[in-house]
């Protein structure tokens, strides 16, 4: 069945090339997140290890650790989670053949560990650990990782060697947190603790049970997989990103899901069917000739907003620097400042529409670490308390821990963002590919007759048929407009004996472009 129109709806481009997957989650056809997953990419968040303690560091109550990365992970202490020494004795178990199955209701927990403790307790140099990384390589850093192993699916998180149940704080309800308490108090396995995420509530029986089925069936793999292991080796992988972003966002509001690539098309469609297969039909496979970043409309907004400044509707724009310890936002009204209007209230106004697009810029670029903005000066008390709800607000839907401190006396906002990746960086500034970077270019003048020249030679030379051109939509503009029989267009039809079709490309630069046969195959001369 498809979804009827929902006032607020998410689409979810996804741009599939032999290296990478890149995944635009659009919120009423604006870009709010960008997520690039290179192919059989590792290091991710979720992936469990098998890995070797390098050093045990006890002056950073850390040690480092071998999983297979060019620098050793960081393992310090209060990640160790409170079951550490529980997980030590089942790697040791079955990897010493003693344990015979992944189910732990027979298995004894070891006490937890102290909250205090020195890591040279636990952990010994050569010893094998599990690990599950918590923060992928950022820089010249390697992942950081914790021992707490979780396992997350779309309703339910498992965690092993532990029996507590939470329930989200976000599902208000008290009713439903009891019955979601009972329920899983009744249905999950000896000696595996459970959180209720938010998506839970008001879900099924059935569905619950199926997820958790899910997770404990992800849990046999990694037991499989650890029996055979030698560290450094990764023993279960996360789903991919695609997956990551379904399982967490997938909604009534999520109205499609594009793909160009047919076996991920496939792939996400068995993935729905299992979550939500009333939304199955969501999953739509996108075969045009044009790009499907710029069919929708993707590519033009990378390019807007990636760059160093960021332009706003209504005239004001954003500049946004970058240093080794903190990211900058600077504020300015630009043209927007309205004769009629105070400058208090001009100010009010680009600031809370500058808050919007900072929320939107941190979820889009996934920046971490310290952010400082800095908002055109407001003297009313008022009004700055405005503009920190505002703020507030936007970031509401962020799902990155985050903290955000009051303007100070100087109009700064200061915001601390977790950093789980490196921030997604797209270079929007292109090298020219007319001059190669060097500043000159041939004459405009001749442009128009090295295309003809070319497509003469495709032609002629190569017997081409069906061919495409694609060109800067100022250039198409040029080839096609005019009376049917004086356009350039027309003209290569009566020279040539065959239509040539041409193809606005808006990634493209001024006085790029290339020649495609009639199956979009790029012909090179």
């Amino acid at each position: 069945m498809l979804l009827k129109y929902y006032s607020v709806t998410k689409e979810l481009i996804i741009n599939s090339t032999p290296n990478e997957v890149v995944i635009a989650l659009l919120n009423e056809k604006r870009l709010v997140e960008l997520h690039r997953e290179k192919n059989n990419s590792q290091f991710a968040v979720g992936d469990i290890y098998l890995g070797k303690a390098k050093k045990v560091m006890t002056g950073l109550n850390a040690a480092f650790v071998d999983v297979g990365y060019e620098k050793d992970a960081f393992l310090h202490y209060l990640d160790l989670g409170p079951q550490a020494n529980s997980l030590i004795k089942y790697v040791n178990t079955v990897q010493g053949g003693k344990q015979n199955s992944s189910n732990l209701m027979y298995f004894k927990n070891e006490a937890d560990i102290s909250k205090d403790g020195k890591i040279n307790d636990i952990i010994k140099s050569g010893q094998n650990v599990l690990v599950q990384v918590a923060k992928e390589p950022i820089s010249a850093k390697g992942p950081r990782i914790t021992t707490e192993i979780s396992l997350a699916g779309r309703y339910l998180v498992l965690i092993p060697f532990a029996d507590k149940i939470s329930v989200s704080s976000k599902i208000r309800n008290f009713e439903e947190k009891n019955r979601l308490k009972e329920l899983m108090q009744s249905i999950k396995p000896k000696n595996f603790g459970v959180i209720v995420r938010t998506v839970a509530e008001n879900q099924s029986v059935a569905e619950l049970e199926a997820d958790l089925k899910d997770l404990t069936t992800r849990w046999e793999e990694c037991y499989k997989s650890l029996k055979e292991s030698q560290p450094p080796m990764r023993v279960l992988g996360e789903v991919d990103r695609t997956n990551v972003i379904l399982r967490d966002f997938l909604n009534d509001s999520f109205n499609a899901i594009h793909i160009n690539d047919t076996k991920l098309y496939e792939d996400l469609k068995t993935y729905v069917k299992t979550i939500a297969p009333d939304k199955v039909d969501i999953v739509k496979s996108y075969n045009g000739k044009i790009p499907i970043f710029d069919a929708h409309g993707v590519e033009k907004q990378i390019k807007s907003l990636f760059g160093k400044t960021v332009h706003m509707k209504s005239g004001a724009y954003l500049v946004i620097e970058h240093t080794e310890a903190l990211h900058v936002f600077d504020v300015n009204s630009g043209n927007r400042a309205k004769s009629d209007s105070s400058q208090e209230e001009n100010a009010l106004e680009v600031n809370l529409e500058a808050a919007v697009e900072v929320a939107r810029q941190l979820k889009l670029r996934d920046m971490g670490g310290i952010i400082v903005i800095d908002f055109i000066d407001m003297h009313n008390a008022d009004n700055r308390k405005l503009l920190f709800d505002k703020l507030k607000e936007e970031m509401r839907s962020d799902r990155a821990k985050h903290n955000i401190l009051p303007p100070s006396k100087f109009g700064l906002i200061q915001i601390t963002r977790q950093r789980l990746r490196p921030e997604v960086n797209v270079e929007v500034l292109e090298t020219c590919p007319s001059c190669g970077g060097t500043g000159k270019v041939q004459p405009s003048l001749l442009f128009a007759d090295q295309i003809q020249n070319t497509l003469r030679f495709i032609i002629k030379e190569q017997n081409q048929k069906g061919i495409t051109l694609q060109v800067h939509p100022y250039i198409e503009a040029f080839i096609t407009k005019g009376k049917w029989f004086k356009s350039m267009q027309w003209k290569w039809y009566f020279e040539f004996k065959q239509w040539v079709k041409i193809q606005p490309m808006t990634s493209y630069g001024f006085m790029e472009y290339k020649f495609f046969t009639k199956d979009m195959e790029e012909i090179l001369v």
